[in-house]
């Protein structure tokens, strides 16, 4: 009987233990926590964490509170991982995930499919009613898809989705639930604190109507936010937007535009001309204005001094992008400048290949011949392969 008494107690004591606990964060790879999920036939929760974040930090306590351990301890399978690790890198890439803010929880079912996201308040009830959503599959962020296509269009359900969406990086999706969003807005709300947090997070496209009354009325912002915010937010919807699968459609007003918006939020104007050089310049090339494209380039080298590879870089994009012919007498007196500072052999046999190619674009056959064999010659004194040069000249004749 004292030997099952002191078992008991020993039982007791270990379930009471693992009760005060709270939530048990699993060590190692992220491979295993998922097979463990299958064998346990529980979903996965995952806060991604920095070490640096003084936000995640703060939620240490909450997660360590009992009755948070014992709500996820008994439905969950759970890991913290740190963003700043390369497994976590490889695994959010893996699965097409974005990090807007940290700390982010992230629910999976025990096959890694993505069921639910939240970027919660501090609270242990808030904590809590996360991992309730996520097993709901009603309300869980993986049916706001089907929500939407039944209607729904609450404000509160179009951040939610809308930052759904970023997180999984739908942008498609972003876009026109922002939009929505915004239309439901009246004029008068646009700059409070509720589309300022829109404006910060949630925003990727120049044309969102938020962001085209922010560019235009930036003395209301940058008094309640402060101008280095108010920057800041800007600037990172402006490149967004460029550096978009969209902003490489766009014509060239439009980026020009957007070189003009960043010099008005206080982007120092040849940083905005760098940053839409060659989204202008494809543009051009788009729109078949191949004569735009060299004179826009032309300033700039013109203001900047340019390193052999630099100039390689350019005549090289326009030999292959040109839509026509028009653009081939600047762009070879690019690669002769360029000639004229070559510092070895294989920058030469570079830029007389090049040259060689512009010729051959604008019908000088003569002058692109007598280029190609400079760069043959060249080629071999470098001990290169020589398949191309033989190729070009094959070409020329």
């Amino acid at each position: 009987m004292r030997v099952f008494s002191t078992l008991a107690i020993v039982v007791w004591l270990t379930i009471g233990s693992a009760l005060g606990q709270g939530v048990q964060f699993r060590p190692g790879a992220l491979s295993t926590l998922f097979a463990t999920a299958k064998k346990a036939k529980k979903p996965v929760f995952i806060e991604v964490y920095s070490a640096t974040c003084h936000v995640c930090q703060s939620f240490i306590p909450t997660l360590a509170q009992p009755k948070v351990g014992k709500f996820y301890n008994s439905k969950f399978v759970s890991a913290k991982v740190d963003i700043g690790s390369k497994e976590t890198v490889a695994f959010l890439d893996k699965n097409h995930l974005f990090v807007p803010s940290l700390p982010l929880f992230l629910y999976f079912n025990a096959q890694g499919e993505l069921i639910h996201m939240a970027m919660s308040n501090n609270s242990a009830d808030e904590v809590i009613r996360h991992g309730a959503t996520a097993l709901n599959p009603g309300t869980r962020t993986s049916a706001m898809r089907e929500r939407y296509e039944a209607g729904e269009r609450s404000a509160n359900f179009l951040i939610d989705y809308g930052m759904y969406a970023r997180v999984t990086r739908d942008t498609v999706t972003n876009i026109r639930v922002m939009n929505e969003y915004a239309a439901l807005q009246a004029a008068g709300t646009y700059a409070n604190q509720t589309n300022w947090l829109v404006l910060q997070k949630l925003i990727l496209d120049v044309d969102n109507p938020l962001f085209q009354y922010m560019i235009s009325h930036l003395d209301q912002y940058i008094k309640p936010y402060t101008a280095e915010q108010v920057k800041t937010v800007a600037e990172n919807i402006l490149m967004s937007s460029l550096y978009s699968s969209r902003g490489n459609q766009y014509p060239a007003p439009k980026i020009i535009s957007i070189r003009n918006q960043l010099q008005q939020i206080g982007i120092e104007g040849r940083v905005a001309n760098n940053r839409t050089l060659l989204p202008e310049v494809n543009a051009y090339f788009r729109a078949g204005q191949a004569t735009r494209a060299a004179s826009r380039m032309d300033d700039h080298i013109n203001q900047n001094q340019f390193s052999t590879p630099e100039y390689l870089y350019v005549i090289r994009l326009f030999n292959r992008k040109s839509p026509d012919a028009s653009d081939a007498p600047t762009v070879a007196r690019w690669a002769n400048k360029a000639l004229s500072h070559a510092k070895n052999t294989t920058e030469q046999a570079d830029l007389y290949y090049e040259l060689a190619e512009v010729y051959r674009r604008g019908g000088k056959t003569a002058e692109g011949l007598k280029a190609a064999q400079k760069s043959l010659e060249l080629a071999k004194a470098a001990k290169l392969d020589t398949k191309r040069n033989t190729d070009q000249l094959g070409k020329m004749k």
